[in-house]
């Protein structure tokens, strides 16, 4: 077993119910492989702190930001807690040394990775509202989290490239890009796809994610890239 008393230095949070930050990091994957674990897998914990996280990272904006208009925060808070953004968040947190996988998935360090470390961060976040409550989450974050808004508002990463490309295609070609799946791969609770953005029949670029949204979003910022418009 990892040594979970290491995170909670660097953390500088202690538990006081030790399974909660264990479970955190247990992956559906390893519970498959060792049946006998004592421990349950994240999913549930994760369920929980996705909404904890989302309501701290709202209320923050809300408070922080009186004069800006809704839909300015929610880009924003798109940006915050996307799975991009929060699988950064748990790789400089050194998160990925404690994860429990199987012997398959910690072979894979790629794309399927990150999406694990982005629903670790939010199980984590979960196990800390369960062990310790509201308070310590909001400092957890605000600390870890929110302290990239400035650097997210100042270089405008907020805009989704979707919207972006669409601009940028309208006005310089006058298309409307269109977008359609090439390929799924995957279990159900991992489903994978791969999306290519078109225009007219010209396929400019592909994106992969574990939602459409997600992949499509990424083809939309590659062929922005292809394309040499700004980015």
């Amino acid at each position: 077993m990892k040594d979970f008393s290491q995170l909670e230095k660097n953390l500088s949070i202690s538990f006081k119910n030790k399974d909660l930050l264990i479970q955190a990091f247990c992956h559906r994957s390893y519970i498959n492989e060792n049946p006998k674990f004592s421990l349950d897998h994240n999913e549930r914990l994760e369920f929980l702190g996705d909404a904890v996280l989302e309501l701290i990272v709202t209320e923050s904006l809300y408070l922080d930001y009186p004069k800006k208009p809704e839909g300015e925060l929610t880009a924003w808070r798109a940006s915050l807690v996307n799975a991009d953004s929060l699988a950064n968040a748990a790789k400089s947190l050194d998160f990925n040394n404690y994860l429990l996988l199987s012997r398959g998935e910690a072979k894979d360090s790629g794309k399927a990775r990150s999406f694990i470390l982005a629903n670790a961060y939010e199980a984590f976040i979960g196990s800390l509202y369960i062990d310790q409550g509201y308070e310590p989450c909001k400092k957890f974050i605000k600390d870890r989290l929110m302290i990239k808004l400035p650097d997210i508002i100042k270089n405008e990463l907020f805009k989704d490239s979707k919207s972006r490309f669409q601009e940028e295609a309208q006005e310089k070609e006058n298309v409307t890009p269109s977008y359609s799946v090439i390929g799924e791969s995957g279990p159900d609770h991992a489903k994978h796809f791969e999306i290519g953005v078109y225009l007219n029949n010209e396929l400019v670029a592909k994106g992969q994610g574990f939602s459409k949204q997600e992949a499509e979003e990424k083809a939309a910022a590659a062929a922005l890239k292809a394309k040499g418009w700004k980015i």
